[in-house]
């Protein structure tokens, strides 16, 4: 029998490298070194994803992510049942770039993107 290991942060989300070099590159502009994310009720459907730029956790109990370029991402932790295996993505549509939160928990969004549900 043997024992495995399992670290709760890294079921948490995931951040591409271009999500992670568009922290860092924006965090570097305005002398910040870390993103809270959190989630709150909004929106015709029911939440949305809140990012703000940050020098600290917001509160002592946050859940950091330490990225491979040195950002740090701080959840909220009533965000994280939210949040399980979401993969942030900074993606291309059209002539814009945009952060995208793909999350296998979201079970109907609006239609302008602003708010999301999950059951």
């Amino acid at each position: 029998m043997s024992v495995e290991t399992f670290d709760v942060k890294s079921e948490l989300l995931t951040v591409t490298p271009a999500a992670a070099e568009h922290f860092r590159s924006s965090l570097a502009r305005k002398g910040y070194s870390g993103v809270r994310i959190s989630v709150r009720e909004s929106g015709c459907t029911g939440f949305k994803y809140v990012m703000d730029e940050v020098e600290s956790a917001g509160a002592e109990n946050d859940v950091e992510l330490e990225l491979a370029n040195g950002v740090t991402l701080y959840l909220e932790p009533a965000a994280l049942a939210f949040l399980r295996g979401t993969e942030i993505d900074y993606a291309r549509e059209g002539v814009n770039r945009t952060l995208k939160f793909n999350n296998p928990n979201v079970t109907a969004e609006c239609g302008c993107g602003e708010s999301f549900s999950v059951e």
